[in-house]
């Protein structure tokens, strides 16, 4: 638990990430060029396979993210791995209403690009070695959080034994579980959607073209998205006592269950990778800040992966606390960096996207996983009306992109 027993001098640090999956690396690399001295702690290894951050899961790149990781010079390391978006398509299953969407009725000529988290992984396990000024804890676990006056204090253990650092800021990237949020007592709001996404790669006989297919399902949606050397990335949901069965099939068992889910939009199904599978909750912190603390990412919200707005949503807040660390850096060094007006800032100018980028996720997984005859009737209105009115249309895939709001300047592909 957090407590304020402990005084020191001076931090060792100026900022502690504690979680160095998806979020919390991200973080390093946008705060390296603040000169700030920072230190990241992750449990688990980079190239262990139980590192959950790069696993097979297949990561959706909204065109705001590309610009945010350009900007940190992490796209360099991506851009090889990448596969544009070049058209989405969206479907009710057994239902009226196909919305096709085109970037080029927003005069662009990608949505935004598909990465395999195992591809981000490992981008940054050669980046974070080379970053100045950022210590890289690996793997090493926290023990305990406390806090010392205008600083905090972390206690850490690693294959050296029992350590301690501080930082007059400490950020919590370290997921849905949040040792950081729980030591806090930050309460959560929490939702089972009773529904478990089962993920693989799959080689379709017909070529992609950059084509991403999302169709809704009372159990949950059916993505497939574009990848590289042909391949496609399969994020089948489904309810969480019928996961296992699928996990089960044989590979030409499974391909077939999932060509009568899919049709025939890319041909057969030819081949399938490694399935896995996670759960789907929303876990929602109820705050993002107290007293020199941040927390970010799935630890302040976890949400369902339709729409693929999760790792986006948070490394839009990666691009928002890293802006707000800048300016207060210029504005009065680092020893300002942890005030509570700082972290205000941080907490109001996210809270607007949070609210509408939740809501749109856990709005569309209710409403698609309701039987009833209105919410039938509404979801096919809705879909038909997007795809016969191309404001609207034009509306959704700028919210997708995740330019909405106050737009950080990494997503605008400006430095800090």
């Amino acid at each position: 638990m957090m407590n304020g027993s402990d005084t020191a001098a001076s931090p060792s640090h100026d900022v502690i990430i504690v979680g160095g999956g998806l979020v919390g690396a991200s973080l390093s690399c946008a705060l390296a060029p603040l000169g700030l001295n920072v230190a990241l702690i992750e449990a688990v290894a980079f190239k262990a396979a139980s590192q959950p951050s790069y696993d097979d899961r297949t990561l959706a790149l909204s065109a705001s993210s590309c610009r945010i990781l350009e900007a940190m010079g992490v796209w360099p390391r991506l851009k090889d791995d990448a596969t544009a978006i070049r058209e989405i398509h969206v479907r009710e299953l057994d239902r009226p209403g196909h919305v096709v969407m085109t970037p080029d009725e927003l005069g662009l000529d990608r949505f935004g690009h598909v990465v395999e988290a195992r591809a981000f992984g490992a981008a940054m396990s050669a980046i974070l070695p080379r970053l100045d000024k950022v210590d890289f804890l690996c793997p090493a676990s926290v023990g305990a959080i406390r806090s010392a006056g205008d600083h905090v204090m972390v206690d850490y253990s690693d294959e050296g034994g029992n350590g301690q650092i501080s930082a007059r800021l400490l950020v919590g990237a370290d997921g849905a579980r949040s040792f950081v949020r729980e030591s806090l007592g930050i309460e959560t709001e929490r939702h089972d959607y009773r529904q478990t996404a089962v993920i693989c790669n799959v080689t379709p006989e017909q070529d992609h073209r950059g084509r991403a297919f999302e169709c809704f399902t009372p159990s949950g949606p059916f993505a497939v998205m574009p990848h590289v050397n042909g391949r496609c990335g399969l994020i089948w949901c489904v309810e969480s006592d019928r996961a296992q069965a699928l996990l089960d099939l044989t590979d030409a068992e499974f391909l077939q269950q999932a060509q009568r889910r899919f049709g025939g939009h890319l041909g057969a199904f030819l081949k399938v990778g490694k399935r896995s599978s996670y759960p789907l909750r929303l876990v929602r912190a109820q705050e993002d800040i107290r007293p020199r603390t941040v927390i970010l990412g799935n630890a302040a919200h976890a949400i369902h992966p339709i729409g693929a707005q999760g790792f986006n949503l948070g490394l839009r807040d990666v691009a928002v606390l890293a802006e707000v660390l800048a300016e207060a850096t210029r504005r009065s060094g680092a020893s300002e960096i942890g005030n509570p007006e700082v972290l205000r800032r941080y907490s109001d100018w996210r809270a607007p996207d949070h609210r509408g980028t939740i809501a749109y996720s856990d709005g569309l997984a209710r409403l698609f996983s309701n039987p009833s005859s209105v919410a039938v009737a509404a979801r096919t209105a809705g879909l038909l009306a997007h795809a016969l009115i191309p404001t609207l249309r034009r509306q959704l895939a700028i919210r997708a992109m995740g330019f909405r709001g106050r737009i950080p300047r990494l997503a605008l592909g400006e430095p800090l």
